[in-house]
Parts: C-alpha cells; structure tokens; sequence
C-alpha cells in the first residue's frame, strides 16, 4: 500500500511516516519504479507499536536507542523482548530512565502547584508576595519596562516621505 493509505491504516499522517523513516525507527520502504514508498502490514503494525508507545510517554529518541528491537513487539504474543532478561539491549532500562524523568517533572510540577495554591489561599499576588519573586527574580512589579525598538542601521524604512 501505498504512503497515505499505510499512515490512515495506522492511525497517522505520511509525514509521521517520512518522519519515522527519517529517525531510523521505520526501515527504508519498497519504492515504486517512480519512487513511491510501498508499505506492507508488518510496516503498518509497526507503525501503530511506534504510536502507541509514543502514546505512554517514550520519546523518539528513546524508540530510536532500541529501534532494532521494535519488530521483538510486534510478535503475537510479544514475549521475546521480556524474555530477554531485561539487560541493556532490552527497553527496561530505556523505561526506567523515561519513569525517571516523569517522576522528576511530576515533582517539579507538584512544587509549582503547591506555591501557587498556596498564594491563592491567602490571597496573595505570586508576582510580588516575596523577595523572591517568581515573576522577575526579585521584587517590585512584574511588568517588564518598555523597550524601544529601532529598525537596525542600513535599514530602509516605508515611511519616510521623498
């Protein structure tokens, strides 16, 4: 099948396809005589597999360190990849680091909530409750002072009248 019908098929757009390609995380496809990409449902399935743990949280980055093991998920039941021990060719270890990032950034993000709630218990303006102020790095008033914009020199300006 042809781009466009493949990417439908999987839920996705050709550029996702090209882009997949591109990362390394699709092999090269079949092409035509005129150059046409051709994709078969094992592309197919592993586009959707592709999508889908995208959709968990890994990254492109993450799928392309394993991409040579991706077709190990495709299998029906997918067991070869967990059977493997979960060394460092695995993805338990590409999971564990992305676990680990989310968990940072839930943290961070926890923080960040904790403070602003508990300025709109008390009623107070975040941007200048403290010395410390999360607006500009410190007191006073968060509104940033104007700033002249000038065209740069050499410039020729529409304006000016002959």
């Amino acid at each position: 099948m042809r781009i466009g019908d493949a990417a439908a098929a999987a839920g996705t757009t050709p550029r996702a396809l090209r882009l997949y390609e591109q990362r390394g995380l699709l092999p090269p496809p079949v092409r035509t005589a005129s150059g046409q990409r051709v994709y078969g449902p094992a592309e197919v399935a592993r586009v959707g597999l592709i999508r889908r743990l995208l959709a968990l949280g890994l990254t492109i980055e993450d799928l392309r360190s394993r991409a040579h093991r991706l077709d190990l998920l495709t299998e029906d039941p997918p067991t070869a990849c967990a059977a493997s021990g979960g060394g460092p060719e695995t993805f338990t270890p590409v999971v564990e680091h992305r676990l680990a990032v989310l968990d940072t950034e839930i943290a961070r993000l926890t923080r960040l909530r904790d403070d602003l709630a508990r300025h709109t218990a008390t009623d107070e303006d975040p941007c200048t409750a403290t010395d410390e102020d999360p607006c500009t790095g410190g007191g006073g008033s968060h509104v940033p002072p104007p700033v002249e914009i000038r065209p740069a020199a050499g410039t020729i300006r529409s304006d000016r009248r002959a």
